[in-house]
């Protein structure tokens, strides 16, 4: 086979009753495309791997985990065993529609995006127990983080295969793909995409979620302002709490000379923590600049990233890369 243009990664999870018509979906609406179909086996219980196995073509990859991992190693597993050009993600539960994946991928190319997002436009899930918080949890990320898509629970995307390879997927941060092709300079998009209720099988998904979704914000925010220079988070926060703390025991030292009794007083205690605090965050940031430098420079590993590099007239000589 051909390189594919477009390689659909899907991750699967118990889902034996939705094999059968989700490879049939994505196989005719791919039907014109060179593509490869990569199905992650995410530790099933069930019999997904067999309905896989009885129902897929020559063009379909199957990985089978040793133990369930979770959705964003699967579908970092399935990003990494690509071969296309494009890379399209989606879940195995028959809610996304392969129908929508020709019109994003053409879109992409048409209009050179690294990125074109689905934006669930008539979503088909739980007004309380899934579209409350999931509206909730789009609005706080979109306004920390500065990356502006209506949805980010939406699966369905493409991407430039050397985006999707290069956002270093791991623990839970499946929900902030975005923000990590942003990282890379990525231009992305987003439209409309069909979303259908779910017939088979259970939803993964609940509210437990939101901690970890809350959490993983956290983490997002600081690889996109302080990950090359934790020094300026952990530095700065740790000068503040020292200068604070220099002023209460300087006030309770000039208290003191005046004759004064401060012993016991809560605010001197809130001194010797500010102080302590202080020296300990500063020592963190310069811990965590050490690091940082060590991860770079012993893997030589460069701090951005060149897209092309062109000589004479706008012919291309080469491309350059990095993390």
């Amino acid at each position: 086979m051909t390189k594919p243009l477009i390689s659909v990664v899907i991750t699967v999870y118990n889902e034996e009753e939705n094999i059968k018509p989700l490879l049939e979906a994505t196989y005719a609406a791919l039907s014109e495309i060179e593509y490869e179909v990569i199905l992650i086996e995410d530790g099933s219980t069930d019999r997904t791997v067999s309905e896989v196995k009885k129902f897929a073509n020559d063009r379909t990859k199957l990985i089978i985990f040793n133990r369930n991992y979770g959705q964003t190693t699967a579908l970092a597993a399935g990003i990494d065993m690509a071969t296309g050009e494009y890379i399209a993600t989606m879940d195995g539960d028959l809610q996304n529609d392969p129908t929508d994946i020709p019109v994003m991928l053409q879109k992409a190319i048409d209009e050179d995006w690294d990125v074109v997002a689905g934006r669930r436009a008539n979503r088909k899930d739980g007004f309380v127990l899934r579209k409350i918080p999931s509206k909730i949890a789009n609005w706080v990320i979109r306004n920390t983080t500065k990356v502006y898509l209506k949805d980010y629970g939406c699966t369905l995307r493409v991407y430039k295969a050397d985006i999707a390879q290069n956002m270093g997927l791991y623990g839970e941060l499946h929900r902030f793909i975005p923000v990590l092709a942003k990282q890379q300079g990525a231009k992305m998009t987003e439209v409309d995409v069909k979303h259908h209720p779910r017939i088979h099988g259970e939803s993964k998904y609940g509210l437990s979620r939101t901690f970890k979704v809350m959490s993983d914000l956290i983490l997002m925010l600081f690889f996109q302002k302080y990950f090359q220079r934790p020094i300026h988070l952990f530095g700065g926060l740790g000068l503040i709490s020292l200068m604070l703390g220099s002023l209460i025991s300087l006030y309770l030292l000039i208290l003191k000379i005046l004759g004064e009794d401060i012993w016991g007083r809560p605010i001197m205690i809130l001194g010797f923590i500010l102080i302590l605090g202080g020296i300990q965050l500063i020592t963190t940031g310069i811990i965590a600049e050490i690091i940082v430098r060590t991860y770079f420079e012993s893997q030589h590993k460069k701090t951005y990233k060149v897209k092309s590099v062109y000589q004479g007239v706008g012919t291309a000589i080469g491309s350059l890369s990095g993390e």
